[in-house]
């Protein structure tokens, strides 16, 4: 692979208050690109001025949505060090997607690098405020000027770095959210395992439905029985019942999370049992009406750990033990956050510091 060229702005943005900054709206000054072209393979690999792609109307990330993209982050510790968080992780599932939607693969190690290069060069972008971080996103989408349904023969990788806040306003307050029985997200067999924006658009139409009735997020069940829990619109979902830690396992319509992952480690360590199975809405409104659902979070790198205050199915809302943040749901959040910015030691080679 060629070495990362560096074109710096001669046009700074001015910064938003790094105190309190809102969920990806502001974007830093520079941005890693590099170009496929079959034949040649991933090449001009550059970090330029954050700026638009000028691309033809026929361009066909616009007509057929063969795109795939991540998220990461980078952490300010106390000592004013800047860490990544399990970033090879977010690339070798990025290959997978890219197997699944016929785009070709990156090298792991060399996007890694090239996250590190471009998070050096944007220091100053990264928060020191409680909570935020350096949201990281990249992201690969075709390119051929052509209508007709075929993988594309160039494509475009970029990544953007976002200071950002809590993902939901609520912060680490509980949401609440509600089990979507009408559309659903993903089936087997589908894009559903993968990070691609068609899963992310499917699942807009009912998490309007669920905002306008003010819930935070929609669960979604299974494509083929509409009786299976899957995962929530923005991170995986998480129970604990009768101090058991459940979770929907990975038949190929759920993300693997990294969050999850790494969650699921902890939590195992920890001597907790795991279970990663099938879990009908059945049998959690019954284990929740019995009080054996003690507590439910969700995980995400976005909300890295979000509590779950109440459910809403089929018109009744169900809290979820007293409403507030179980104890264990706060121990992981304080865990994993300890982790990531630097509070408590990494044990577990999790962590990559700049």
């Amino acid at each position: 692979m060629e070495a990362i060229t560096i074109e710096r702005t001669k046009t700074p943005k001015q910064k938003p208050d790094m105190e309190n900054l809102p969920f990806g709206k502001y974007f830093s000054d520079h941005m890693f690109v590099m170009n496929y072209v079959d034949g040649q393979g991933w090449i001009n690999p550059r970090i330029v001025p954050y700026g638009p792609f000028e691309l033809d109307p026929s361009c066909m990330v616009f007509h057929y949505a063969q795109e795939i993209f991540e998220g990461l982050k980078a952490y300010r510790t106390a000592d004013g060090h800047i860490q990544l968080f399990r970033p090879a992780d977010n690339f070798r599932r990025m290959n997978d997607s890219a197997e699944r939607m016929s785009i070709p693969p990156i090298d792991v190690d060399f996007c890694v690098e090239a996250v590190k290069q471009l998070v050096e060069l944007e220091q100053d972008w990264v928060p020191t405020a409680d909570a935020a971080s350096l949201y990281i996103r990249p992201f690969i989408f075709a390119t051929d000027n052509a209508v007709g349904v075929h993988a594309s023969h160039t494509y475009i990788f970029c990544i953007i770095l976002s200071p950002s806040g809590n993902y939901y306003p609520e912060g680490l307050d509980p949401v609440k959210i509600m089990i979507e029985n009408e559309d659903v997200r993903a089936v087997r067999g589908g894009t559903g395992y993968t990070k691609c924006g068609g899963n992310y658009a499917a699942s807009i139409r009912a998490g309007e439905r669920a905002a306008k009735k003010g819930f935070s997020q929609v669960l979604w069940l299974d494509g083929v029985h509409r009786k299976y829990i899957e995962e929530v619109g923005s991170m995986n979902i998480m129970f604990k019942i009768d101090g058991k830690v459940v979770t929907p396992e990975l038949q190929g319509s759920v993300l693997p999370g990294i969050t999850r992952r790494s969650i699921l480690q902890i939590a195992r360590e920890w001597g907790y049992p795991v279970e990663e199975r099938l879990i009908s809405v059945d049998e959690l409104i019954t284990e929740i009406e019995s009080g054996k659902v003690e507590e439910v979070w969700g995980t995400g790198t976005a909300a890295v750990v979000s509590p779950v205050g109440a459910i809403e199915y089929l018109g009744k809302t169900y809290t979820i033990g007293d409403g507030g943040i179980g104890a264990l749901t706060q121990k992981l959040y304080n865990e994993l956050t300890g982790i990531q910015w630097g509070k408590i030691p990494d044990t577990r080679g999790w962590v990559v510091r700049l």
